[in-house]
Parts: C-alpha cells; sequence; structure tokens
C-alpha cells in the first residue's frame, strides 16, 4: 500500500537561491508524514549511475525554505554521487499543514522519519545505506530523530540550534528562569485568546529589512543580511513575515535530545567558532558523549573564524569534502 499525498502547487520552475547544478538531475517529490502532512522535496540524482545509491534527506534552517540553503547542501552532495532530498518542513514553505508557519518539536522530527520512509521505497535507494542533514535549528531536530530512528545511519548537524533550549531560556541562556518563562507563557497565552476571538493568527515577524542598525547584535545583523539579501526567497519565513505568533511555544515545554547519549549511528557536528549559536553544538555534543557506550562514531568540528550563516551557502567554509567523506566512511 502507498500512502497518499495531498495535492500540492508545486513550483517548475528552477527558483532556488543558487547556480543549477549540470552534475546532477533535478525533480519535485512529494511524501506524506504519520501526521498525514504531505511534504513537498526537491530530489537531486547524480548523473550517470546506476543501482541503488545511497540518500541523504537535508532540512533546514528554521524558518527557511528548501530553495535556500538546504537545497545548496542537498545539491552539492548528489554531485558527490548521494541521491538527495531537501525538503520543506510541515506547515511552511509548498508543504501541506494548517494553519500556516507553526513549528513542533514532535511534528518536525517526524518530517526527518517521513523522509526516511520516502526513501525506503525508492527503487534507486539502498535503505540500508540513509544519511541525514539538519542546518541550523534543524540540525537540533536531526540529532532528535537520530536518536530515534535506527534506520538512520549517519547524521551530520551544521550550525546547530537546539530549538527547545532557545525558546525556553532565550538566547545565551539569558532568559532562564522560572519568572522568565512565566512571564513568556503569560504572553503567549493571552494572544491566543485574542487570536481565536479573532479568528486568525498574526504572525511574528521576520528579519529586519535592510540595512540593519548598526546597534544590533551582530546575529541579527547577519541572519538579515542572508535572508533579506542574499538568499531573499518568497516562501520563506524568515525572508516575510516570520513564524506563527504562537507557533513556536510548545518548545518551551518540551526539551528534545533527551537520549541523545544512546544514539549509537555515526553522527558529525559542525559549527562555526565565531558563530552565536556555537554553545549548542558544544553542550550538545558533550551531553551525547557522556555516558555514552557509543563515542567512537561521534565528532564535532568547530570552524575558526566562522559566523553562523558562513555555514549556510560560503563553499569557502562549508567542509563539503568532509561531510562526503563522512558518509562515505558511514553509508558504506
Amino acid at each position: 500500500m502507498k500512502m497518499k499525498t495531498e495535492e500540492l502547487v508545486l513550483t517548475n520552475e528552477w527558483d532556488k537561491t543558487f547556480p543549477q547544478s549540470d552534475k546532477v538531475n533535478h525533480k519535485k517529490v512529494a511524501f506524506v508524514n504519520r501526521y498525514g502532512i504531505t511534504l513537498a522535496a526537491d530530489m537531486y540524482i547524480p548523473k550517470n549511475t546506476e543501482g541503488k545509491l545511497p540518500a541523504i534527506a537535508v532540512c533546514g534552517p528554521f524558518g527557511a525554505v528548501k530553495e535556500q540553503c538546504s537545497g545548496l547542501y542537498a545539491q552539492t552532495m548528489s554531485e558527490k554521487g548521494f541521491l538527495t532530498i531537501a525538503f520543506d518542513p510541515s506547515f511552511t514553505g509548498e508543504s501541506g499543514g494548517q494553519p500556516r508557519f507553526m513549528a513542533s518539536p514532535d511534528i518536525n522530527t517526524e518530517d526527518f522519519q517521513a523522509a526516511v520512509d520516502f526513501f525506503c521505497v525508492q527503487e534507486n535507494v539502498d535503505e540500508d545505506r540513509i544519511g541525514i542533514i539538519g542546518i541550523c535549528g534543524w540540525g537540533g531536530m536531526a540529532l532528535n530523530a537520530a536518536a530515534l530512528d535506527t534506520r538512520i545511519k549517519a547524521t551530520v548537524t551544521s550550525t546547530m540550534y537546539d530549538m527547545t533550549r532557545m525558546n525556553a531560556n532565550g538566547y545565551f541562556d539569558s532568559e532562564d528562569s522560572e519568572e522568565a518563562r512565566y512571564a513568556k507563557k503569560q504572553a503567549l497565552n493571552s494572544l491566543r485568546t485574542k487570536e481565536y476571538k479573532k479568528g486568525e493568527y498574526s504572525l511574528g515577524g521576520g528579519c529586519l529589512e535592510l540595512p540593519v542598525p548598526e546597534d544590533v547584535p551582530f546575529f541579527v545583523k547577519d541572519y538579515s543580511e542572508y535572508y533579506k539579501g542574499r538568499a531573499y526567497h518568497k516562501r520563506s519565513l524568515n525572508s516575510n513575515g516570520g513564524w506563527n505568533s504562537i507557533g513556536c511555544m510548545s518548545f518551551m515545554n518540551q526539551p528534545i535530545l533527551r537520549y541523545s547519549h544512546e544514539i549509537r549511528s555515526a553522527v558529525f557536528m559542525i559549527h562555526g567558532e565565531k558563530a552565536h549559536s556555537c554553545y549548542f553544538s558544544k553542550d550538545a555534543f558533550e551531553n551525547m558523549m557522556k555516558d555514552s557506550k557509543y563515542t567512537d562514531n561521534k565528532e564535532l568540528m568547530i570552524i575558526p573564524d566562522a559566523v553562523h550563516t558562513d555555514l549556510y551557502d560560503n563553499a569557502n567554509v562549508i567542509p563539503f569534502e568532509k561531510i562526503a567523506a563522512f558518509f562515505e566512511e558511514y553509508l558504506k
């Protein structure tokens, strides 16, 4: 039996923020998760290949779309011999799910598992050689999926965010107190009441318009120059109106990565040394290694001088060769 998918409206023209490669074939595909939400993806297949290929699913960053850096990662990995997909998460981009612009630690982890489901029924995919890549907030989802899905043999996280920690504690854990969390919960739940009465949800706002004021934190400038500048896309939440104002509130109450130390499969974590978010990867790696019996196939790579969005689209910074070598080793 084949799972039924929702009829999605998919763009046919090349509308990515990166050039199309002549080394791979590209097509649109769709698959369904266990909540019945149909996900849209770009599939990249290396040219002049036969038989069953190792496969990699890519998603992220949080609030981005597959036409931005996840597609660049997927296309580049396909150039190196892997069948890949870059997919839009539930409720965003070209994927299904209502209401729009919502997020969930559970559903978004499931989105990765649904991508694995999709790979397992493809005639040209070796279901014993499946990996995933999660970028930024989707790095946390990828690691969470790796802790749950034994079919995933190798996981890469790039400039990872733990979205549950960030939502609960604020940036740099500056709001890590019961009082601060209660105040946020009060505000969000008050907004829920107002919006339910009104009959529609509001958007929280995306990145700042350019030029960005000089007095904002450097990472706010970094994000804005990426999403509003060189990688603007009309379907990207971060490039436009942002998430639903109450769309991420469940992250405050549901920590992910609880059992990351039980991940038996291979994990390769990458982060920029000067990225504001570097503490997420360092702490997640430490917790994954602590009390673990499966440390030999785990690695953390800190890239000197790199900031957060350098790992989005800077081919001189992203260690694509190292990532490919990692997958070649663990998707044998």
